[in-house]
């Protein structure tokens, strides 16, 4: 029973600092609600250029461009790459204005590639700032000058804020999910941003400095590639900073089979870059003495919500079982005190962010959706999703 004690303990041990972390980027991020809402002056004459990439999506791109086209000075330009295309993207994209690259490769695929054939394209005259926008989102207005100008002035990637948003009619599924995601992409960044720490990347609303992503290797098909540029431009000292004035939005899928095929892509490329990364980052952040690059790992091992939800709802109920057999004070206090910290990380989030998308009532359903989930993580283990693969349009 002394062995059972101390395994339990040293799981709740690691436990606590993904759940303590998240803890202190909603309480943070509160902090951040009490500042001046104003944007930066977006008086800089810099060249920017807008790459989206883009597989067939002849429909969904239209929008897409008309929120970035009349943002665009005379200097800039927008490179759209049709990427192994079987539609007429690239047609729907030219006539709208766009400067398109079409890229024809059946074997080296993904975001990844299409974003460096976009690059490629700007080489011989390469702008001050590049802009990469998904080809399903659309940009606020003047996101473009506010993205290029805080680019510019604090000379290090930024990130806009990305937001998903359910369609009309959505499941109480989908308005989880999207609740989740404003706690991923909105709570979190605020939080670090507020103690001066960095943030992830995205994949979308993502501004540049040319010499900083000209010089970052960018063709893979890594089916995380926003994360991993992330923490490879952490290493090379320009660590991601969060800019929640500038917003990009997308919608999620309607169809189950494509809501399932994104969820895939999304969580298990960010347990796989937990696992490949995450060790190696802390190692070389502690050896350094880099507090930027610690806070990147710290926030690198903070997993889906869905994922702590289960594992610290697993470790509680573990306990709590074993008590009544022998009982183990310090065991279920432990997991208790997790299961707390969980609880109001996720109830702030809520009060402060979330009840314009679900009710309380609806938030209470939460868990049961985590568990809805357990086919997807035991996927990672046994058939894990290692290759990007484009989400369905509606």
């Amino acid at each position: 029973m002394i062995i059972l004690q101390l395994i339990l303990l040293a799981i709740i041990a690691v436990l606590a600092i993904p759940v303590f972390v998240l803890l202190l980027q909603v309480l943070a991020s509160l902090f951040w609600l009490k500042r001046s809402d104003l944007i930066e002056s977006t008086n800089g004459n810099y060249s920017v250029a807008v790459i989206i990439p883009a597989h067939n999506e002849s429909v969904g791109i239209l929008a897409t461009i008309q929120s970035v086209l009349p943002q665009l000075k005379n200097q800039d330009r927008l490179i759209v790459v049709a990427d192994n295309c079987t539609d007429d993207t690239a047609k729907v994209a030219g006539d709208l204005g766009a400067t398109v690259v079409v890229r024809e490769n059946k074997t080296l695929r993904g975001k990844g590639y299409a974003l460096d054939s976009g690059l490629q394209s700007l080489k011989n005259n390469p702008p001050q700032v590049v802009i990469i926008i998904d080809a399903d989102c659309t940009i606020s207005e003047s996101g473009i000058s506010a993205l290029s100008e805080a680019c510019m002035t604090h000379q290090r990637p930024v990130q806009a804020l990305d937001l998903m948003m359910s369609p009309a009619n959505a499941s109480l599924k989908t308005k989880i999910a999207e609740f989740a995601w404003v706690v991923k992409n909105q709570v979190r960044p605020l939080g670090f941003k507020s103690l001066g720490l960095p943030c992830q990347l995205m994949g979308t609303g993502m501004a540049f400095i040319w010499d900083d992503i000209a010089h970052v290797h960018l063709a893979s098909g890594h089916i995380a590639e926003d994360m991993k540029l992330g923490i490879d431009l952490c290493r090379a000292k320009k660590p991601p900073f969060f800019f929640p004035y500038a917003c990009v939005k997308s919608f999620f899928p309607v169809t189950q089979e494509a809501a399932r095929n994104q969820r895939a892509r999304w969580e298990h490329g960010h347990l796989s870059v937990i696992l490949s990364d995450a060790p190696a980052l802390f190692l070389e952040a502690i050896k350094t003495r880099n507090l930027q690059m610690l806070g990147m790992a710290f926030d690198l091992i903070v997993p889906p919500l869905a994922v702590l939800t289960l594992m610290i709802t697993l470790i509680f109920a573990i306990s709590i079982g074993i008590h009544q057999i022998a009982p183990i004070n310090t065991v279920l206090i432990g997991a208790s005190l997790l299961l707390l910290a969980l609880t109001s990380a996720i109830f702030i989030s809520w009060t402060f962010f979330g009840r314009r998308i679900i009710s309380f009532k609806q938030l209470c359903y939460a868990p049961i959706y985590a568990f809805i989930k357990i086919p997807l993580y035991i996927k990672f283990f046994i058939n894990r999703q290692v290759e990007w693969v484009r989400a369905k349009r509606d």
